[in-house]
């Protein structure tokens, strides 16, 4: 890498004037006088023009291949205006910095194992690494990543206005993670359509007029959980959903989580997951509200039972929803008792670009990232034409913007082996089993997963 400064040619020009005054009426001196102070105003911008100008810092990378790696190709695919202006920009940043941009595609199967070995040798296989941040943990708590701080300055647009690159949520306490700025985030969605034949309040409303709680929520899934016709069976129910993560989304709209990674601490003993998984096990086996399709609340396709629009109210992502047959609407998840507005969903598959430790120039390899990038916004906030081709409503698309979106708290219980997050859930839905003996039943098996990765 050569580095080099452009400096202007100093050139110190004194021009002196002589001024001949002869025997010249009044009107002539003037004359004189004003063509004299001209000339002097011209030598002078002259001189101006051409005082030393530090310019922009030039930097050859010698034509070195910088490395974008993920289980997906990256590139953009220049269908859209926006994607065209990035091709545009990468090809200048390219000649700009004579380097080369490859985007990496690695199979997921194959990934984290080729991420593992190639950082272990101090070779990292790419510059800039997608991770999931429950396979990011693990390679944080070894030092294997580098801290953001590390690697941008005080200019850096992520340390600022973050429109071209943003930060993501704190891993184990610090911030290692970044990606384009984009709007998604999961919310509780409603069947407009079931709200309006039986004359439920909307929920948008309840949450405008700060009436959206946990017991708001479960008298609406009462309501509407009903047998219609008389034949024993429910034509509406009030709420579906996985088991795993309906739990993980109520603990975090009541602060809690499962493990405190910063602490290295198992919270499934915290009493306000207690009182989430209290709640929860209320919605199934006491209200009984929850459509379970399958029969086992545990089974991972619960998440679409929804979309047979016989349930009210589901907690859903945006790409869960794109092909929905009937009319929605979203509102945060209901606020617990001991809710905050930091948090308004458990991201449990979060993911984010890493640089990993062995990176050679990581400051300038994430400079020319950043650069890539900075390109004229063609869209009045990041993802409008996805957003506005999933959400009917404009409403919905300002609910997300200003309550939802970005306010994920990262769950990373799955990134510790042997934790009993599924068993302790299972137990308490699946067979209605006391919470806080359940909760003791497993807590040291917890503690132990948790140690256990710490002292890898």
């Amino acid at each position: 890498m050569l580095i080099k400064k452009k400096k202007a040619l100093s050139l110190s020009l004194i021009i002196l004037m002589t001024v001949i005054l002869g025997a010249c009426s009044g009107g002539e001196a003037n004359n004189k006088t004003n063509n004299t102070s001209s000339n002097m105003n011209a030598a002078n911008n002259q001189q101006a023009e051409e005082q030393p100008q530090e310019q922009e810092e030039v930097i050859d990378m010698g034509g070195r291949t910088i490395r974008i790696s993920a289980w997906w190709d990256m590139t953009p695919l220049g269908d859209s205006a926006s994607s065209k202006a990035e091709l545009e920009k990468i090809e200048t940043v390219k000649e700009k910095y004579n380097v080369n941009i490859e985007f990496v595609n690695v199979p997921f199967e194959n990934y984290m194992d080729k991420f593992t070995t190639t950082t272990l040798a101090g070779e990292p296989f790419a510059d800039i690494v997608m991770l999931e941040n429950k396979s990011a943990l693990p390679a944080i708590l070894k030092e294997q990543l580098l801290k953001i701080q590390e690697f941008t300055d005080a200019d850096s647009n992520i340390n600022n206005a973050q429109d071209v690159v943003k930060k993501n949520a704190p891993l184990a306490g610090d911030y290692y993670s970044f990606n384009r700025p984009g709007n998604t985030g999961t919310s509780l969605m409603y069947n407009r359509e079931i709200f309006k034949q039986l004359g439920l309040p909307d929920p948008k409303e309840l949450y405008s007029n700060g009436e959206w709680s946990w017991e708001k929520f479960e008298e609406l899934a009462k309501q509407a959980t009903k047998d219609t016709n008389n034949d024993g069976k429910n034509d509406y129910w009030g709420f579906s959903g996985w088991g795993l993560d309906i739990v993980r989304h109520f603990a975090a709209s009541n602060a809690a989580k499962a493990v405190d990674e910063v602490a290295g601490k198992e919270m499934l003993s915290d009493p306000k997951m207690i009182e989430a998984m209290e709640f929860v096990n209320k919605l199934y086996n006491v209200d009984k509200v929850v459509k379970v399709k399958t029969g086992n609340s545990m089974e991972w396709t619960e998440t679409e039972t929804f979309k047979d629009g016989d349930v009210a109210m589901f907690i859903a992502a945006e790409w869960m929803v794109s092909d929905l047959q009937f009319d929605f609407g979203i509102v945060p998840i209901p606020k617990g008792p001991n809710g905050s507005d930091e948090y308004a969903y458990a991201d449990s598959a979060g993911q984010g670009l890493f640089i990993p430790k062995g990176v050679k120039d990581p400051q300038l390899v994430y400079k020319i990232y950043e650069e890539m990038f900075t390109i004229p916004p063609l869209e009045d906030f990041p993802g409008q034409v996805w957003l506005e081709g999933i959400y009917k409503h404009e409403e919905d698309i300002n609910m997300l913007l200003q309550h939802i979106s970005n306010k994920g708290m990262p769950v990373l219980e799955d990134a510790y082996p042997d934790f009993p997050y599924y068993a302790v859930v299972e137990e308490i839905i699946s067979k209605n089993a006391s919470v806080t003996s359940t909760v003791e039943k497993y807590k040291q098996q917890a503690q132990a997963a948790v140690d256990a990765l710490g002292n890898q």
